[in-house]
């Protein structure tokens, strides 16, 4: 089998950070420049009851979207889970990963490799397996994705080029709110130019990228599905908690859009406000059926509602946390980061850095 020319490492500073978009993006306008890319994820991470399930679903997710051949994808190598963790700190698993990485890598074809890592740079250190010790071992490049929290993001940056040194290719910030685009622009490109770490994409926050789909949060909250469960593809953009008198309610819900509503299931006039309004998902808390006309009004509506056992508080904070933090698996939210990266990112620049070049007469 060929070896790839390129090696380059897709990595963040921390968890959720938009590595496997920045997969996608890439993949899908080098597949159209006529550069044959293959992918792997030699570490996944996934301490749930399910990892290997939950990791290979992943993995056969960026396959499938991106058509890539079995000889152009590979699985994990290892499995981050807790089990796997325990055994290596009791001595118990004394494997050499760097000799199972070389085998690895050896079986991946195509002119450029993107191998994602794991949720930052140091996971997979207790193995010889983090980003950097894989980009030393394959003489890979890294490009380090980064979500905006805030100006004070650059100290991690400067930190992560000092420890990264030349093999640090670039990085791409995301999800900029409006109100901060021009301190990125205008104050810490600049600087981070100048202290020569390349910023291929500034992307702007967006809703879509941001939401969660009505069978994610469901399966998170491992919710009773009471109605419209043909409506689950639905994405919710924004939560509402429904607790408060119903005058009120209606003038916050007719504020927001395609959102999630948390309720009491015997608060049967706040349920139908949410219904009446710009509302995705209701989901309905203490294991309390709502009446026949609220469900009625949701079928007619399209509306899924969920039932769980849990209370309002404990429901919010579960999805609360998905937001913005859930594997990407919906066709919607991949055309939609096609179009960003060919907008905000300097393709130009990457592929001159990794000495790639396009098939004449490709796109």
């Amino acid at each position: 089998m060929a070896k790839p020319a390129k090696y380059l490492l897709i990595g963040s500073i921390e968890a959720y950070s938009g590595k496997s978009a920045t997969v996608l993006g890439i993949t899908h306008h080098l597949n159209e420049q006529g550069i044959q890319v293959a992918y792997g994820k030699p570490l996944g991470t996934c301490l749930s009851t399910n990892p290997v399930e939950l990791v290979e679903k992943d993995i056969r997710f960026v396959s499938d979207i991106l058509g890539l051949s079995s000889e152009k994808i590979h699985p994990t190598l290892l499995n981050l889970d807790r089990d796997t963790i325990t055994r290596r700190l009791l001595g118990k698993d004394t494997q050499d990963y760097a000799q199972a990485l070389q085998e690895y890598i050896q079986s991946i074809e195509g002119e450029l490799a993107l191998l994602e890592g794991a949720s930052s740079l140091w996971e997979g250190s207790l193995f010889n397996l983090s980003i950097p010790e894989i980009a030393k071992a394959v003489d890979g490049s890294i490009l380090l994705v980064t979500r905006y929290s805030s100006i004070s993001l650059v100290a991690s940056l400067l930190t992560a080029k000092q420890f990264l040194g030349d093999r640090l290719l670039g990085i791409t910030i995301n999800d900029v709110p409006p109100e901060d685009w021009e301190d990125v622009q205008n104050l810490i490109v600049p600087y981070l130019e100048k202290q020569n770490i390349p910023v291929l994409a500034v992307l702007p926050k967006d809703r879509l990228l941001n939401s969660v789909s009505v069978r994610e949060l469901a399966r998170r909250l491992e919710a009773k599905i009471l109605c419209r469960g043909d409506r689950l593809d639905l994405m919710v953009e924004s939560l509402s908690i429904g607790a408060m008198n119903v005058n009120s309610a209606l003038e916050y819900f007719r504020q927001r859009e395609n959102m999630v509503v948390v309720t009491g299931g015997d608060r049967t006039e706040l349920q139908m406000a949410a219904l009446e309004t710009s509302t995705n998902c209701l989901i309905v808390t203490g294991n309390v059926t709502p009446k026949p006309l609220i469900l009625n009004r949701a079928e007619d509506l399209e509306i899924p509602i969920l039932a769980v056992d849990s209370d309002t508080l404990t429901t919010v904070e579960i999805v609360d946390a998905a937001f913005g933090k859930v594997p990407i698996r919906e066709p919607i939210k991949v055309q939609q980061i096609r179009e960003l990266m060919k907008q905000y990112f300097d393709f130009d620049r990457l592929s001159a850095a990794l000495g790639l070049v396009p098939l004449p007469g490709s796109k």
